[in-house]
């Protein structure tokens, strides 16, 4: 299997849209009964227009035999003065199920981080549901720890 990662751009948005939408479906929907589902289909197109004309940010598309089969999606945060460090947000990543475990979204992160380094980001982060045990292993097997946890509850 030949993986070929490549970077987005306005041509794509119809892709990454498809692609939001199965992270959604997935992530969100079994984790968030909160979440808007429908919002890749919604305002996606408006958002990753928005995105991949931002030089501040880095869409990436994965491709088996031509056939796109994951995304990447990430932004450089400025330092400010309340935290004075740039950060290379991870915004969101999906590897389609049949696809995963065979180096992708590694490839993916790779590709990211070396994006970072050459923007100048002095860390990375990421979010990720604290139910989804997968991700966050792999994320942690990629060097991120925790920073902060974000508890909410119902009134």
């Amino acid at each position: 299997m030949s993986v070929t990662i490549r970077r987005a751009g306005v041509e794509d948005v119809p892709t990454l849209v498809a692609l939001s939408d199965g992270l959604f479906q997935e992530d969100a929907g079994q984790r968030d009964p909160f979440m808007n589902l429908a919002w890749p289909r919604e305002e996606g197109a408006g958002y990753f227009h928005q995105r991949m004309r931002d030089e501040r940010c880095l869409g990436l598309l994965a491709l088996v035999e031509g056939q796109a089969v994951g995304y990447l999606l990430g932004y450089m945060k400025p330092a400010s003065t309340l935290r004075p460090v740039s950060v290379a947000e991870l915004e969101s990543m999906y590897v389609s199920p049949g696809h995963r475990s065979q180096g992708i979204g590694q490839a993916l992160v790779d590709r990211f981080l070396a994006w970072a380094r050459k923007q100048g980001a002095e860390r990375v982060s990421v979010t990720a549901y604290a139910a989804n045990d997968r991700a966050l292993a792999f994320y942690r097997r990629n060097g991120f720890v925790p920073k902060s946890v974000t508890l909410e509850r119902g009134l």
